[in-house]
């Protein structure tokens, strides 16, 4: 159980990565705004903003890597509960669908992690 719960958040990890290279660097971009059907208008007057917003993705990457390189699962339960509140809020406030991106998953490895004591590994 263990094994499973560190590949999640390996996962979690590096979509917050990905996130991160996303909105930091291909915002006001053909790829960005793609992805987030945006014009080139509002990309540009908003990529600060999103720019501001990939680096917090990356602080969350940096700390699910840290849980897992130092393996302590107090600072796995903790970035996970970070993640899963980031993604409960960007859904609330920005567009629905972080729920799903960015909250679901935080929650089912936050749950494997947590399964993972019980089991004894």
């Amino acid at each position: 159980m263990k094994a499973i719960a560190n590949v999640l958040t390996g996962l979690l990890a590096l979509s917050h990565v990905g996130f991160l290279v996303l909105e930091m660097f291909f915002w006001d971009h053909p790829v960005g705004r793609g992805i987030f059907g945006m014009t080139p208008e509002v990309s540009a007057s908003s990529a600060v903003l999103a720019a501001n917003q990939g680096l917090y993705n990356g602080f969350l990457a940096a700390g699910l890597l840290w849980a897992l390189w130092a393996d302590r699962r107090e600072l796995k339960i903790f970035f996970l509960a970070c993640v899963g509140v980031a993604g409960v809020f960007g859904g609330m406030t920005a567009k629905t669908s972080i729920l799903f991106t960015q909250a679901r998953p935080a929650a089912i490895a936050l749950v494997v992690v947590l399964a993972s004591r019980r089991d004894g590994q």
